[in-house]
């Protein structure tokens, strides 16, 4: 296993973090324990020290498991992570009852890696307002937690002023190739780098997003590693910046479990050759963009309810991923109805207002015929 020295806090983690936000789950959509337990047991086995939860995972039962899971490992041969569900705590009050409810549910009597949860500008200014960053650190002080940290998801700006606010332990920011420029980004890894604070990594794959290229895609990669499976070039990327101390994947299958310990128990970094290949993968998938919405809503509100730049997300991201079932259920769950492409009533009013030129009466009628043939 490849492990990564964490150099302010003398400790060395494997790079590869088991997220277990995605076990492999019953019918009824519970967790699959018998099978769980196996994928954690042969990863801990494997070398893996990093285990990573939070709260509200699997509608509240993965610390639960996590807890009974890890049982019968000593307490000692791994770091625990999990996370403070910020959206619920109103009061260092708040935070305390939940904290206390997390070492129960894990059977521990402290949490190694502790993060307050999705930090925003927004949400993090009311965690200091709150007094709940002075009480995490209390708790640290008080060795019931040992690393403090926070994970992110916002605008670079943002990303600055929370690092900046303090000196933390450590951070979790999404980054993948493809995701170079949302969120923290690139820029933001810099920053961390430049101020000594250890990186964990979500997302390196995209939700799954970047296992699914259509095959004229996979074989750009397929030619250079036949054998290579397209996760773990993106796994690698991540993997070959240096800061990266742990990268989590959110294993399903014993099969994702075994590839990801293939590629970064004997990590190998991308050569410059590698490097070339993924931003030409990158080029050529997001030359696969349907049309050129940048989400600046300026088409937004529409009269007749349509959400004109999620629809067009939608379509965008199945035409460069392929990923049919990610874009129905995009289309067909996370949009009402009366939000989908075929409500628009081809007004006009919207096109009168796009600084792209988009054609989006045309385009929208596109939308909801790609989505109705799947």
């Amino acid at each position: 296993m490849e492990y990564r020295k964490m150099e302010n806090l003398g400790i060395s983690t494997s790079l590869l973090g088991f997220g277990c936000m995605r076990f492999p789950t019953t019918a009824e959509g519970k967790i699959d324990e018998a099978r769980a337990q196996k994928m954690l047991d042969d990863a801990l086995a494997s070398g893996v020290n990093y285990i990573d939860t939070a709260y509200p995972y699997h509608n509240g039962e993965s610390e639960p498991f996590v807890g009974r899971a890890l049982r019968k490992h000593p307490r000692d041969s791994f770091y625990l992570a999990t996370k403070l569900p910020a959206w619920l705590v109103n009061s260092v009050e708040d935070a305390e009852r939940i904290f206390n409810e997390q070492l129960s549910r894990l059977q521990t009597d402290h949490i190694d890696f502790y993060l307050l949860h999705a930090m925003n500008k927004g949400r993090y200014d009311d965690m200091v307002r709150l007094g709940i960053v002075a009480w995490g650190e209390k708790k640290k002080a008080e060795g019931k937690i040992r690393y403090f940290g926070f994970s992110f998801h916002d605008g670079y700006e943002a990303f600055e002023h929370i690092l900046t606010s303090r000196k933390w332990d450590f951070c979790q920011i999404q980054l993948n190739y493809m995701d170079t420029e949302v969120q923290a980004g690139l820029k933001g890894y810099y920053l961390t780098e430049k101020l000594g604070v250890p990186l964990v990594i979500m997302e390196p794959v995209k939700g799954g997003s970047l296992t699914t290229f259509a095959d004229d895609i996979a074989d750009m990669f397929r030619a250079q590693r036949p054998d290579a499976s397209l996760a773990s070039w993106a796994l690698r990327y991540v993997g070959t910046l240096p800061n990266v101390k742990v990268v989590l994947s959110g294993m399903s299958t014993e099969e994702q479990v075994a590839d990801n310990l293939k590629t970064l128990g004997q990590f190998e970094p991308l050569s410059p050759k590698e490097q070339q290949l993924v931003e030409d993968v990158v080029a050529a998938v997001k030359a696969r963009v349907k049309n050129g919405c940048t989400n600046c809503r300026y088409c937004m509100p529409c009269p007749f309810g349509v959400d004109i730049p999620r629809n067009f997300a939608v379509w965008n991201t199945y035409s460069m991923y392929g990923n049919a079932g990610g874009a129905k259920w995009g289309y067909y769950h996370e949009m009402k109805p009366e939000n989908r492409a075929d409500q628009c009533r081809k007004c006009g009013a919207c096109e009168k207002v796009c600084p792209q030129g988009i054609k989006i009466r045309d385009d929208l009628a596109q939308v909801h015929s790609c989505l109705e043939s799947m």
